[in-house]
């Protein structure tokens, strides 16, 4: 069966020809190490816009040490990952009616997403905070990203009280965008995720490869301060790991064989439609993992089509 994944992506009509992985620096035109690279999309900028191919696994707790060992002889470990990995935490907004989930639900070729994420520990986020504003969109097979960096207080500013907030002149049109998606969905926070993440960066010929393991996947259904001292809980099973395979162009065969090796089923999962289902806003769909899934595995990509 053809491979999706290997196709070179093709930007739709209006995406403005972004080159694919993040936008350089003016300050300099040396090309970035590779684990620069792989995290480069973190870095303070004016705007980052992106796009890559997806593919995510389920796979049990168990079995990611042989994986982590696999991954090992042929990348790097992200220089943020080093010491268990780190935090990752995203508040998603959506309509009263969930428009943005029933998107996701039922596989239209395209959808997106809105969400203000933090890197790192979320006991340490004040007002001066940096964090991402992001629109993520699917476009057919391919996921695009446009994010800027803000202070948590004018990230709140323009998402919950829709106030056009300072910025560099590169940034007006995405936060018009922003605001426009907010005033014209009556867009509000709707759900919060939480886990932490291992992530391994391409090298030499996997360049723009990026691998990530996410563990203790959580979330909220209120309380949405990313700082805010609430209780979460557990939205996937504490007993699997959610492993995503990120490439700019195609997923090598190395890897692809590497998954199918440790009998790896590409599923459909969302950390926020599972976060949605979880505390009951939306009842469950097919795609929901459960914690009597025996082998851990939600249902296959394959079986639904998303063409």
């Amino acid at each position: 069966m053809r491979n999706p994944f290997r196709r070179r992506p093709v930007p739709p009509d209006g995406a403005g020809g972004d080159p694919p992985g993040p936008v350089p620096s003016p300050r300099s035109t040396a090309r970035l190490s590779d684990d620069q690279a792989g995290h480069a999309l973190r870095a303070p900028s004016a705007l980052h816009a992106f796009n890559r191919y997806e593919v995510k696994y389920l796979m049990p707790q168990t079995a990611v040490p042989e994986l982590r060992k696999a991954l090992a002889r042929r990348l790097d470990l992200d220089s943020h990952a080093v010491g268990g990995g780190y935090g990752v935490w995203s508040v998603y907004y959506d309509t009263r009616d969930l428009r943005f989930y029933w998107e996701k639900v039922e596989g239209l070729k395209f959808r997106r997403k809105l969400r203000v994420r933090h890197y790192g520990d979320r006991f340490t986020v004040d007002d001066d905070s940096p964090v991402f504003v992001e629109i993520k969109q699917r476009v057919n097979r391919v996921t695009q990203k446009r994010r800027i960096a803000l202070p948590y207080r004018l990230a709140r500013d323009l998402c919950d009280r829709r106030i056009m907030v300072e910025h560099e002149p590169r940034q007006r049109a995405f936060l018009e965008e922003v605001l426009d998606l907010l005033s014209r969905l009556d867009l509000r926070a709707v759900a919060m995720t939480g886990y932490q993440r291992e992530a391994f960066i391409g090298r030499d010929a996997d360049a723009g490869l990026r691998v990530t393991i996410d563990h203790r996947v959580r979330g909220r259904d209120r309380d949405f301060h990313l700082g805010a001292d609430a209780e979460n809980r557990l939205i996937v099973p504490a007993r699997l790991a959610v492993v995503e395979l990120k490439a700019n162009e195609r997923i090598p065969y190395w890897l692809t064989d590497l998954a199918a090796q440790m009998s790896m089923s590409v599923v459909r999962v969302s950390k926020y439609c599972q976060s949605v289902e979880a505390f009951g806003r939306a009842p469950r769909s097919i795609f929901h993992v459960s914690d009597d899934d025996p082998a851990g595995a939600a249902v296959p990509a394959a079986t639904r089509s998303e063409a």
